[in-house]
């Protein structure tokens, strides 16, 4: 029960402070989720990860389905996803994904350090 609530924690804290603040704010979500909901190291990770997983693949997705794909298209024909741009919005959950599960951990471990 606690991985999902970090895990809707983490992408609904995201979303909204994302409105107002830089996109590396996630990390620092997803840091303070793992301070105030105790889990395991994996836990905290994975859980950080699918939240903002989530949460950038479904709003690239969004954004992508409103303009007809094209600039995806084109940003994918850049970079070696073959004009894929479903690659390029796995990637951008990836790398969205990565950054809070990252952040979730180091919340994680300050949490246990101080024990």
């Amino acid at each position: 029960m606690k991985f999902f609530t970090a895990i809707i924690l983490t992408a609904l804290l995201s979303f909204i402070s994302g409105l107002y603040f830089p996109w590396w704010i996630i990390a620092v979500i997803a840091f303070l989720v793992a301070i105030l909901v105790h889990q395991k190291a994996w836990k905290a990770f994975w859980s950080g990860f699918f939240g903002l997983f989530i949460l950038w693949g479904i709003l690239a997705f969004w954004i992508d389905i409103q303009n007809d794909h094209l600039l995806s298209k084109k940003i994918a024909g850049i970079l070696p996803f073959g004009g894929n741009s479903y690659l390029l919005i796995l990637a951008t959950g990836v790398i969205g994904g990565l950054v809070a599960g990252f952040g979730a951990l180091s919340g994680h471990y300050l949490r246990t350090s101080h024990k």
